[in-house]
């Protein structure tokens, strides 16, 4: 059974259910059972067949696995926001969304070494994380329950799938305030149901570009870092850059220009505008 497949398969479910629903709650609800569902087939599947190697092992749990836990524990924080979320009364909304942010600030604060080693994308711990021979050294660091079993979890997957999971829900609940500030506090579904842009171009162009426009000043009135920018725009385009800060310093490297698909667009740019005034 290839599991990576199962897991690309979901996303397009999950899409599938996003388009079909402008109800958040009912969107939220499907896409709950979709993912534990799989995490369920992911379960007996391991259990059955196990890992030919430790770096098999690392592989699912640190990417496989994350693609239905996270979004199941993002679909669980939007479902149990969304259940409890004040009817009426823009202030008692607004210090509502206030409060979850919070909680979730204390969240990252809380575990902020190891953010530093996910934001780093450190591989160094990752043996002791992502396996599951390391679980009396490393402790499950996690109150909420969504979906644990010992025969199914590392130290620290939970701990990545939330992560994930929260960065996500943050910029969710950024734009439903700023909805409810601007008095229009329509389904988010409505707007951000769209199809993600495909990303043509490679990694390197993707890293040249984020941090273009970070040099820029895109990001700097909310301090908003090299990873969260990327992150953004992860948003719009169907894309996972991958070793963003060892790509850059390969750009640093180069010989010639170190700015290729800058370049490029420029030059692109600079041939359209002939092209529309001939």
């Amino acid at each position: 059974m290839n599991l990576q497949l199962l897991s690309k398969k979901l996303i397009k479910d999950l899409d599938d259910v996003r388009i079909q629903n402008d109800d958040i709650l009912e969107r939220a609800y499907q896409s709950i059972a979709l993912c534990s569902s799989l995490l369920s087939t992911f379960k007996k599947e391991i259990l059955r067949e196990g890992f030919n190697t430790i770096k098999d092992e690392i592989t699912f749990f640190k990417e496989t696995k994350q693609i239905p836990l996270t979004a199941l524990i993002y679909f669980s924080e939007i479902h149990s926001f969304e259940t409890q979320f004040p009817k009426a009364g823009k202030n008692n909304q607004l210090k509502y969304i206030k409060k979850k942010i919070n909680k979730l600030n204390r969240f990252f604060l809380y575990n902020i070494d190891f953010g530093r080693y996910i934001n780093s994308e450190a591989v160094h711990f990752d043996k002791e994380y992502y396996t599951r021979d390391h679980m009396n050294t490393f402790r499950i660091i996690t109150s909420k329950f969504y979906f644990q079993d010992p025969e199914f979890c590392t130290p620290r997957d939970m701990l990545l799938g939330k992560f994930k999971a929260f960065n996500s829900l943050i910029i969710y609940l950024d734009e439903k305030k700023t909805r409810i500030q601007n008095g229009s506090n329509v389904p988010l579904t409505s707007a951000t149901s769209f199809q993600k842009i495909r990303w043509p171009f490679s990694n390197t162009d993707w890293v040249e570009l984020v941090y273009a426009l970070c040099a820029k000043g895109l990001g700097k009135q909310d301090n908003q870092s090299i990873m969260k920018v990327s992150k953004r725009l992860q948003q719009v385009f169907d894309f996972e850059p991958k070793d963003i800060y060892k790509t850059f310093q390969d750009i640093k490297n180069r010989k010639n220009s170190r700015t290729l698909f800058l370049d490029d667009l420029s030059i692109a740019l600079q041939i359209e505008i002939k092209k529309s005034e001939e």
